[in-house]
């Protein structure tokens, strides 16, 4: 890493130059990466995935795993779908609505009498399912549904309005929700300036926002390359703009606040400019060091996502492992540039600085002196906030609880009241033999759960066609998910036939990424275990740092099923009621996140301690435990503290997005990062590493053989002191 700084510091220029063009080349391209990211999630070799496939392809529509707009309408008292005149003016409303190249479903337009499933039992009320055009590469609402609702601002039917609901609706994504994450982030670099301000209190605070502000279009550059690939998913351009945000900020502040400890020593002489250059080198010796491997332990739990069987989740693998590597690169290379031309003088107004933090140097000295008890009472918390992860249920969210008031959650919940069933906003898609429509339609409308099942007479491909079946209950609930399974099992009893649409694909997911999700889980811990190891020469600290993590990661688990699964917080924050179900990625995606960026505190603090413990040991002292955990916790927990609270804000910027599944992983990880920062990291880990005494530094002749691990130098320090 000295070697490394030395060249950057001698050849500035170079490197400010290669910054500025990757940074305005990425800028440029931004928007047009945007506009290449996919919206498809698929599933390969899986039966909803072909039957899915095939549904697009011989249909040409989103048919599949797109759920359909639901139009519905219910005549006044006295008046039925019985009159011929009714029916047809339904009808040409409807088609007139479809988009070109879409498909829709009417209780006219069914095959025989199955169009009956879709008129209510007093003849009153109907439901039409219309499906837009498919188009991978936006969600295919946004390019109709104004349209759609615009010819149904007055449209009529029997003297009846009609409206317009459906999950697509529900959701938002009619909405903005494909809109460009530039508010967002921000809204996020307003709250990390603040807290910037707070930290430095001077100029130096703007360092950490340029390095972002470097390393976000710089890394949507790299998206850029990944897109002529492989399908990248839009979620990958929030995590890239606002995790990217916390993450490069985060990395710039450690490496800034160590520089200016070292500005701060006595006894450095020698002409100036090498005085500034060789606080940069002792700065980066050591932040630097954390740094690179803390986005190396990033990067490794990012890994997890890339090795799945789920393209989507891969994608999502492949923009997270970019973050990581350019946070690391600009705060290694960029900053200290920056902080040989402009630190001192963006160091005003100067004051003495002072390493230590009072108020963590207090509660590291309360956490040595009683460390058992301070170790059972945060390991009882963290329990306590873990403990809903026990009822965590995956799947979609339940479709009634996707908007909180307003035109479609009232026509939806008439849909429901009328007899339809929830299903119906994500029905089940058979792709069977024409032959076999008459037959298999009435053999799944009598599958315990099934409310309805319908066979569209014009929606034949060759000898091909395609039943839409309903559940009663939602497809995500435990009774919805177990009528899902029945029906697949009953309709893949017919030869050539495949059962696709949104409910089978979830289940499908769910086997793919959790069906060996163990093996990942074992991948990733060893990994970071090996990098720890290597780095921190011992083997207990880095066993204590995974188990910490997990808990961090199952504390997360627990607060986003409190808040979303049950409801407890959902509609105060966001307007929105329990939503029953986790999204199938977001546990994944959350591990994958928060193992990393969570191991980032650990890192800084690990890493600080051991520095300590070292140069106690070089001077002689026998008992250096303590004295290090209290030196590296006051000396790490503000800069912890402070750069928790800009992730946190990051995430709360996240949340903001008007997705829900997006908003639940950003609950997840705001959750979780501040937990981690603050009852973990700044009292169950010291704790835990005071109990372990000299076990913290055992580190036997043969590890050192197998992870091939040789002592290096430590660079000289100025000035007396622990680093």
């Amino acid at each position: 890493m000295e070697r490394m700084t030395r060249w950057v510091l001698a050849h500035r220029w170079q490197v400010v130059l290669t910054w500025v063009v990757l940074a305005l080349a990425g800028g440029a391209m931004a928007s047009g990466t945007v506009d290449k990211l996919s919206y498809e999630s698929k599933l390969p070799g899986r039966h909803s995935q072909q039957a899915n496939d095939d549904m697009n392809r011989q249909f040409a529509t989103t048919g599949g795993k797109n759920a359909p707009l639901l139009l519905t309408v219910t005549l006044p008292a006295g008046t039925g779908f019985d009159t011929p005149a009714v029916r047809q003016q339904w009808t040409a409303l409807v088609d007139g609505v479809t988009p070109r190249n879409g498909r829709n479903v009417t209780f006219a337009g069914a095959a025989g009498t199955t169009g009956k499933a879709l008129l209510s039992a007093d003849g009153r009320t109907t439901v039409a399912l219309v499906y837009p055009p498919a188009n991978p590469t936006t969600t295919p609402y946004d390019a109709w549904l104004p349209g759609i609702k615009q010819k149904l601002a007055h449209a009529t039917v029997g003297g009846a309005p009609v409206e317009l609901t459906g999950q697509p609706v529900l959701s938002g994504r009619d909405s903005g929700g494909t809109r460009s994450p530039v508010g967002e982030t921000l809204i996020g670099a307003l709250g990390a300036l603040v807290v910037l301000a707070l930290v430095f209190a001077s100029g130096l605070a703007v360092l950490p926002l340029l390095m972002a502000a470097a390393a976000i279009p710089t890394t949507f550059l790299l998206v850029r390359g990944v897109v002529t690939i492989t399908d990248v998913s839009f979620i990958v351009q929030y995590l890239v703009a606002l995790i990217g945000l916390g993450v490069a900020i985060d990395y710039a502040l450690l490496v800034v606040t160590r520089w200016r400890e070292e500005r701060g020593k006595p006894g450095a002489g020698g002409p100036e400019p090498e005085v500034r250059k060789e606080a940069i080198v002792r700065a980066l010796a050591s932040a630097g060091r954390a740094v690179a491997l803390s986005g190396a332990t990033v990067a490794i739990s990012l890994a997890a996502l890339v090795v799945l069987p789920v393209p989507f989740l891969r994608s999502v693998g492949y923009g997270g492992l970019l973050i990581p590597i350019v946070s690391v690169a600009v705060a290694i290379t960029l900053l200290p540039v920056m902080l040989y031309s402009f630190g001192d003088k963006l160091d005003r107004p100067r004051r003495e600085h002072k390493p230590d933090s009072r108020l963590w140097s207090s509660v590291a000295r309360l956490t040595v002196r009683r460390p058992a008890l301070c170790a059972v009472l945060s390991g009882a918390v963290l329990l306590a906030i873990a403990a809903p992860v026990l009822v965590i249920r995956l799947g979609a969210p339940e479709t009634r609880t996707l908007a909180h008031g307003g035109q479609p959650a009232v026509s939806f919940q008439k849909i429901v009241d009328a007899g339809f069933g929830e299903g119906i906003a994500r029905p089940i898609e058979v792709l069977a033999p024409a032959s076999d429509a008459a037959s298999l339609t009435s053999t799944l409308s009598g599958v315990h759960g099934v409310s309805g099942a319908v066979s569209p007479a014009g929606w034949v491909r060759g000898d091909r066609t395609v039943v839409d079946v309903w559940t009663t209950a939602d497809p995500s609930s435990p009774a919805g998910r177990d009528t899902v399974s029945a029906v697949v099992d009953t309709a893949q009893k017919t030869p050539q036939v495949l059962a696709g649409g949104g409910p089978p694909a979830e289940v499908d997911f769910i086997d793919a990424v959790y069906g060996n999700v163990w093996l990942i889980f074992v991948f990733v811990a060893l990994l970071t275990f090996v990098v720890l190891a290597r780095t921190l020469r011992s083997i207990m600290l880095p066993v204590k740092a995974l188990v910490l993590n997990a808990l961090s990661t199952c504390a997360a688990y627990g607060a986003v099923v409190l808040v979303w699964q049950k409801g407890y917080g959902s509609d105060a924050l966001y307007n929105t009621p329990a939503v029953g179900a986790i999204t199938i990625w977001v546990p994944m995606t959350v591990f994958a996140f928060l193992f990393g960026l969570s191991m980032d505190y650990e890192v800084f603090i690990l890493h600080r301690i051991r520095e300590t413990h070292v140069d106690l040991e070089a001077q002689g002292e026998r008992e250096t435990t303590v004295p290090a955990v209290v030196t590296g916790i006051s000396r790490t927990g503000r800069l912890i503290s402070s750069a928790a609270f800009i992730l946190f804000l990051a995430f709360v910027a996240l949340s903001t997005v008007p997705i829900t599944d997006v908003r639940v992983f950003a609950t997840a990880l705001a959750a979780g990062i501040i937990v981690d920062a603050t009852v973990v990291r700044g009292v169950l880990a010291p704790a835990l590493v005071t109990l372990m005494g000299r076990a913290n530094w055992w580190f036997p002749g043969w590890a050192a053989k197998l992870l091939l691990v040789r002592d290096r130098p430590r660079p000289a320090a100025a000035g007396a002191g622990p680093a």
